[in-house]
Formats: structure tokens, C-alpha cells, sequence
């Protein structure tokens, strides 16, 4: 099928998706832990998951499927088209808040972003972007990311916890970083901080650990817009691995790399 099919059918499935979670607050949430105390799954993050993979499997049967839950493809290469879905990004945000948590799904045809979805289910809003098509929220366009900014006028996105002692950076030269920009934020969402990069809500999201389903949809909005999205060594991301990231407005990149490298 061709592109209007799987734009058509992906928005048709977030409005059903988003009617189940919401009928979700009324019940009793079954919550476990995964890598560690604050790596949290849900029955809805499953349901939701297995959800999309019946629909897709059903409409487009030749395609593969990458989840976070584990019910999609095991995939050692990025041939064909593969969906690659996070159910509920930010369930800690779900279990605690009901809010801040969005449905991401990244569409990739022989390892190239197609088609990418961020979806902010409370609040009803959608990010999206088709590859040489523009961006979107809710079919407004989003202007393309040309703005230069300095380092001390940036607001970026950064967990604190990168703050302090860890394996993956230097902290110290993190601490130097959130010194110098005008403002951090953080919230619990990788989709909803690439969202917000993609619409100049913020000029920069970094982290230390994100996994495919987490950033394939964000990566296609946020570079169909013109901004920047690598390894915080300025290196393209490994699709089908673990990565730390940086996203940004194109004029900040390289300032923001001198910190992390």
C-alpha cells in the first residue's frame, strides 16, 4: 500500500488507541519493573503494543515490526518496511500523572524514515511527518528549524540524573553545560522532548541511553524539519541499538557537541 494508505490507517489506529487508554484510567493499572526500579511496564503499554501489531499485520502482512514489549520481530537488519512502536513513552508519566505520555511510531523502508508519528494522547495532539513532505501539528505545518541559537540563550532538555556520577559522560562537563544555556527542562518522555525540539518549544534534547522505538519516530519529524540528530559524538545513530543522543536546532549542534565530546 502506498503512502496515503499507511497515513490513513496510522491516524485511524491512534484515535482507537487513545480511546483504550483513556477507558484504562478507570481500572486497576498491573505494574511491573523491568531494567530497574524506575524502567516501568503496564498491561496497557502490552495491550496498547499488541494492539497495533494485530492491525498492522492484518492490513499490511508483508511488513516487520519492532516493539518495546517484545511482541513484534526479532530484526537484525532493517530490510523491507518495519514499524518500529513504543505503546506508551513515558509510562513512569502514565502511572504517576495520567499525562505527559505519548504513542510513538516510526515507519522505515530499507532502513530510511518514511513516515514518523508522535502523539501526545491526552491532550489529543499529533505530531507527524512524511519524508519530503513537511512536518505537521495537527495538519498545521511546522516551520522548517532555521533558527541560530547561543548557547546561552538555549532551552534544552536534560535528565538530572546525567548530573551526577554515571558511566556513560563526564558529568562535570554536563554541569558546565546547564550552566551556561538559559534554561533545562526535563519530561520523562523521549517522543514529547523530541516533539517539543521539533516545534522550537525547545532547542535541544540529550541523553545518555535511548533504544530504537524510542527515538525512530522523533528522529524523522525533528530531520524532515532541518534540525540534528546524532550520537553525542556528531556520529549517526545505530537504528537497531542502544543510543545517547542529541537532537537540535542545526545552528546549536556543533556548540553543544564541544560539551559532550
Amino acid at each position: 500500500m502506498g503512502e496515503k494508505q499507511i497515513d490513513a490507517y496510522v491516524k485511524k489506529w491512534l484515535k482507537e488507541a487513545r480511546q483504550r487508554i483513556i477507558r484504562s484510567f478507570d481500572d486497576i493499572l498491573y505494574i511491573q519493573t523491568k531494567s530497574d526500579k524506575s524502567d516501568l511496564v503496564t498491561n496497557i503499554d502490552k495491550e496498547i503494543e499488541q494492539f497495533f501489531i494485530r492491525n498492522i499485520r492484518t492490513v499490511f502482512p508483508g511488513h516487520h515490526i519492532i516493539g518495546e514489549e517484545g511482541f513484534g520481530d526479532d530484526l537484525k537488519r532493517l530490510d523491507g518496511t518495519v514499524w518500529l512502536i513504543d505503546p506508551i513513552d513515558g509510562t513512569m508519566n502514565f502511572v504517576h500523572q495520567q499525562r505527559n505520555f505519548m504513542i510513538s511510531i516510526g515507519v522505515y523502508e530499507d532502513g530510511v524514515g518514511k513516515y514518523g508519528y508522535i502523539y501526545d494522547v491526552i491532550h489529543d495532539e499529533l505530531y507527524y511527518a512524511i519524508k519530503g513532505k513537511g512536518a505537521y501539528f495537527n495538519d498545521r505545518a511546522i516551520a522548517k528549524l532555521r533558527e541560530d541559537v547561543a548557547v546561552a540563550e538555549a532551552l534544552i532538555s536534560i535528565n538530572a540524573s546525567w548530573l551526577t556520577r554515571n558511566y556513560c559522560m563526564d558529568a562535570s562537563r554536563l554541569i558546565q553545560l546547564v550552566k551556561d544555556v538559559r534554561g533545562t527542562r526535563s519530561y520523562g518522555s523521549a517522543a514529547l522532548e523530541f516533539a517539543y525540539v521539533a516545534t522550537g518549544r525547545l532547542d535541544a534534547y540529550l541523553t545518555m541511553r535511548l533504544s530504537p522505538w524510542d527515538f525512530a519516530a522523533g528522529k524523522i519529524i525533528v530531520e524532515e524539519l532541518g534540525g540534528i540528530v546524532t550520537t553525542l559524538k556528531g556520529e549517526p545513530l545505530k537504528l537497531l541499538e542502544k543510543n545517547a543522543v542529541l537532537v537540535s536546532k542545526p545552528g546549536l549542534h556543533k556548540q553543544l557537541l564541544t560539551y559532550l565530546r
